[in-house]
Order: structure tokens, then sequence, then C-alpha cells
């Protein structure tokens, strides 16, 4: 499991640095020139291995946990609060691309709110910003004794400290069933099945699982691309990873099919990323991208610090 852990961190920070040069692009011009290669630049002014946002914020939380042994919420904030403030845990020491309710929430907390109380509760806060941050908490659950209550009370308050509406708390516990799954070596679609077996009625509204029907009650897998949407909103980013996982054979089929969905690519590149290094492991991962990829040895070296803090933890709870 260690190594799978790793390879989801690598492959997450892959996918991420792959989209960023097309972030917000059309689907349609990307058709015409597709993403087939890490390159530079395009939306944002960043050389080509640069990740964004995303990456950063795993790399704070994998850190506030291997300070602690733990999770605390208040140091996590603490390090999103250095993020920003000080361009820490970026791939180029330098600040671009900030979330409007990631940073809000930031803010929140500078102005002396509760770290879990930061995150924003409104229909329309539901983008993927906790969903994109959540993989290492999904991994310290995963090595934890924790009921499922617990993992449960865990995730959504890790989400709220940005994102705290039913619908992004919803997600990210999805995301991490799914995750678990294919950590415990389960193949991509029996995962899918197993997700659609758990009763998520026992915890969220009728409302917010409907927002989820095409995962949990449809057959995603069957679903054209023009029925895929690829947009910042938590939803769409969970169902075109999960399609774009299933439509895969490889790591690298997986992410430049992420990519080229448009829109929102560094975080859905991200995420389908980090599910396909899972499934397939850093071997699977071009060396090429990894060569390119910004800061590869602190990462590497990161998360195997990560992975280690969390196993030696297994029998600790906060």
């Amino acid at each position: 499991m260690t190594e799978k852990m790793e390879s989801g961190i690598l492959g997450f920070a892959v996918g991420d640095a792959l989209g960023v040069p097309v972030e917000f692009l059309n689907r349609n011009l990307l058709r015409k020139y597709p993403i087939v290669d890490m390159i530079g630049y395009g939306s944002h002014k960043v050389p080509e291995g640069t990740w964004s946002d995303d990456t950063s914020l795993v790399v704070a939380t994998m850190d506030s946990i291997i300070e602690n042994r733990a999770i605390n919420f208040e140091d996590i904030m603490y390090k999103f609060s250095e993020w920003l403030d000080y361009a820490k845990y970026t791939a180029t020491d330098k600040l671009f691309d900030v979330g409007i309710s990631t940073s809000e929430s930031i803010l929140n907390f500078k102005r002396g709110k509760i770290a879990i109380n930061c995150g924003g509760k409104g229909i329309y806060e539901n983008g993927n910003g906790s969903l994109m941050r959540m993989l290492p908490v999904v991994y310290y659950l995963k090595c934890g004794n924790f009921s499922e209550e617990e993992r449960i009370n865990l995730i959504h308050l890790a989400s709220s400290l940005t994102h705290a509406h039913e619908i992004s708390l919803l997600g990210c516990k999805i995301y991490a069933d799914y995750i678990s799954f294919l950590l415990d070596g389960i193949d991509r679609f029996n995962a899918l099945y197993l997700l659609k077996q758990i009763d998520y009625s026992k915890y969220y509204s009728k409302e917010s699982l409907q927002q989820y029907e095409r995962i949990l009650k449809g057959d995603l897998e069957s679903l054209h691309i023009d029925d895929i949407k690829s947009s910042g909103y938590v939803v769409d980013t969970l169902e075109a990873s999960i399609w774009c996982t299933l439509k895969s054979n490889t790591y690298e089929e997986a992410v430049i099919t992420a990519v080229n969905l448009g829109e929102d690519t560094d975080t859905v590149g991200a995420i389908v990323g980090s599910i396909n290094g899972i499934i397939y492991g850093k071997n699977s991962i071009p060396e090429r991208w990894l060569e390119k990829l910004k800061k590869r040895e602190y990462l590497e070296q990161l998360s195997n610090q990560f992975v280690v803090t969390i196993n030696i933890q297994k029998s600790r709870k906060i």
C-alpha cells in the first residue's frame, strides 16, 4: 500500500502540471490542438512542469500531518496561510491561480475564525477546492484505527476548512471511499460497483445525493464525452475524474483524456492523476513528464516521509 500511496501523490502532481498550461481552454479548441505532452506557459506564465494550488495545498497538508503526527486543522490552515502570503509550498516560489473560496476561507482564518468554521456553506460555494486537497486526509484515515463515523466526521471537518456545504462534504467522502477501495487492490470497475453499494443516505440528504446520481446510480462509463462536464463544480470534477479512469487503460491515457476535456484542467488532471497513479503505479508515469516536474525530488521525499509517518501512527487517533 505504501508504494500505491506514493504513486498517487506523484501522479497527482504530474496530472496537475500537465493541466496548468491549458486551464480554462474550451474543449473544442483542445480537440483541434490536443495536449499530448507537458508544456509551459499558455494559460499561466509559468514554465513546463509547474504544478498549481492543488498540489501546493496537498503538500501543505502533508507537511502539517508529518509535523504534528496527527490532523491538526488549525495548523493546516496556518500552513495554507503561509502558502497564500509567502508562496510557501509552491513549485517555483511564486503564487498563481488562487481559488476564490479558498482564499476567502484563509482570510477568515487570519481574521480569527476557528479553522473548521472558515469554509463557505452556500449552495454556490461548491467548487472543487476541498476535493483537490483531500488525498493526504484519505491516506491518513486509511492508515488509522477509525470508525466509519469518525472517518466521515474528519472528512467533513477537513473539507469545511474551505468548503462546508453538504455537496462538497459528500463529494470528498465519495472520493475517499473510491481511493480506499483502490488502495485495497480492488480494480477501478469493482471499486465503482462497491461505491454504489454504500448507503450514503444514512449521512446525507436526498438533495445532495441527487447531485451524484450518475456516479452512485447511473452507468457512468457509458456516457459520451459530450455528456461529461469538466468545470470547477465539485460534482463535475468527480464525475469527470472517475469517467476518465473508466475509459482509459494506462496512467498516461487517463490524464491526457482528463486534460483535454478543457476548463478546470489542472484539478481534473490532478484528481485523475491521483486515482491512476494508485492503480498503475509510479512506473506507469512517463519519465519524460517526471523529468520536467518542478521540485520532483522534494515531492518524492516529502511523500515518502508522509507515508512512513502515517503508517507509524496506525493505532493513533486524534
